[in-house]
C-alpha cells in the first residue's frame, strides 16, 4: 500500500502568503486607512452631500446658487422628487414661477404623496395669476398632508383667501 502525502503544510503557507498579499495590496491602495467602499456608495455620498448643500443655499436664501447646485443633483437623480421639489422653491424665490411650476408637476408626477409638491405648486399657480389652479393644488396639499402637518393652517388660509378673490372677481 502506498503512503498519502499530507499537501497541507504546502497548501496552508501558500494561502497564508496570498492572504497576506492581499491585504497588503489593499491597505497600501487605500493608505488613509478609509473603509473600502464601492464607487456607487461613494456616487450616493456625493449625491446627498451636493443635494445638503443646494438645501443649505435655498434656506439662505441664495436661490440662484441652491438652484445651480439642484441642477447638478438633477443630473445624476432625474427621478428624485426632493430635488424637483427644492428646484421649484428655488425657483420660486428667483420668481421663475412658470419654471417652478414645471418642477413642481415633475415632482408629483414621480411620488403623488409628495405633499411639499403641491404647496409650492399653488405658490407658483398664484404667482402666475391662476387663483383657480392654486386652490386646487392647494387642496391637493391639504388632502395628502398630516392633520398635523405645520404648513396646514397656513394652506387654509391661503384657500380662503384666494376664494375671496375669486368671489370678488364675479361679483
Amino acid at each position: 500500500m502506498r503512503k498519502r502525502l499530507d499537501r497541507r503544510y504546502t497548501v496552508i503557507p501558500a494561502i497564508l502568503a496570498i492572504t497576506a498579499l492581499l491585504g497588503l495590496t489593499l491597505h497600501f491602495s487605500n493608505p488613509i486607512g478609509e473603509p473600502v467602499v464601492s464607487q456607487d456608495d461613494r456616487g450616493l455620498r456625493l449625491l446627498h452631500q451636493q443635494f445638503q448643500q443646494a438645501v443649505a443655499l435655498l434656506q439662505h436664501g441664495e436661490y440662484d446658487h441652491a438652484a445651480q447646485g439642484f441642477h447638478e443633483v438633477l443630473k445624476v437623480a432625474p427621478d428624485m422628487p426632493e430635488a424637483h421639489v427644492n428646484m421649484g422653491y428655488a425657483l420660486l424665490g428667483l420668481e421663475q414661477f412658470e419654471a417652478a411650476r414645471s418642477f413642481f408637476d415633475t415632482a408629483t408626477s414621480i411620488r403623488p404623496e409628495q405633499s411639499n409638491a403641491y404647496y409650492g405648486l399653488a405658490i407658483a399657480q398664484e404667482g402666475l395669476g391662476d387663483l383657480r389652479s392654486a386652490v386646487m393644488a392647494m387642496r391637493a396639499y391639504l388632502h395628502v398632508a398630516g392633520v398635523d402637518d405645520k404648513y396646514r393652517r397656513k394652506a387654509e388660509a391661503a384657500i380662503w383667501e384666494w376664494e375671496a378673490e375669486l368671489s370678488a372677481e364675479r361679483e
